[in-house]
């Protein structure tokens, strides 16, 4: 039988992507000359805030401040803290501006209360409770982990070993819910199953190696109905 249910948060439980991308756009507006849109950057989310800043810094149409910018120069990493902490400061006093659950989370997660259930993000770990304790969803959580909790994210398996570690429960008795191949290949490489929402922030093509797939949030009591007749 399962009994834990880890899941995913952007893109899964939450639509941050709106939050997310004004908090980018802020984040470069020092440096960039373009603004991002909420289908660019969700596309580009899912390995952390830090990774995603500093590669669109890097890879970026950008304004030469001072020190100027150079490939691998040392402005290159000025300019990555300085974005970097614009996005934090400006996230951070924007956190629910735009974000909501998606349609059937609270109430889904009420018919699953007999299930043990965490989170792990690669958002860091105060945004991510901070998220949940302002939509009233941490109620439902045990353990919520993200990207500065342990010392490597997804697609590490490690955070979901963390997780299984916490609450005692061993592997085949976990399932993963999530929205990204990060996802996917975190739950698998920890032994675990996963089911891939295909409304979130990745394109249906990418969750292909998913165990099961589900359209709406509400799917996951029959998926889970359907995974415990075998079990």
């Amino acid at each position: 039988m399962i009994k834990l249910l880890i899941f995913d948060l952007d893109g899964t439980l939450v639509d941050t992507s709106q939050d997310i991308t004004d908090a980018v756009n802020y984040a470069l507006k020092p440096f960039s000359q373009r603004a991002y849109s909420v289908e660019e950057t969700k596309a580009m989310v899912g390995s952390g805030i830090s990774k995603l800043i500093e590669s669109l810094v890097l890879a970026g149409d950008l304004i030469h401040p001072n020190p100027p910018l150079e490939k691998g120069g040392r402005g290159d990493f000025s300019a990555v803290k300085i974005a970097l902490n614009r996005f934090l400061e400006y996230y951070t006093a924007h956190l629910l501006d735009n974000t909501k659950p998606y349609p059937g989370v609270n109430e889904t997660l009420l018919k699953l209360g007999d299930y043990k259930k965490a989170v792990i993000s690669n958002k860091r770990e105060a945004l991510s409770k901070g998220v949940l304790e302002g939509l009233g969803l941490s109620k439902f959580f045990e353990v919520v982990l993200g990207s500065d909790s342990v010392a490597e994210n997804k697609p590490s398996p490690v955070p979901v070993l963390e997780v299984l570690k916490r609450l005692s429960v061993p592997k085949q008795e976990a399932v993963m819910i999530g929205d990204s191949n990060y996802d996917v290949e975190s739950a698998h490489s920890a032994g675990i199953k996963i089911i891939a929402v295909t409304y979130g922030f990745r394109k249906r093509d990418m969750l292909k190696d998913a165990d099961f797939m589900i359209d709406s949030f509400g799917e996951v009591t029959g998926v889970l109905a359907e995974i415990n007749k075998f079990r």
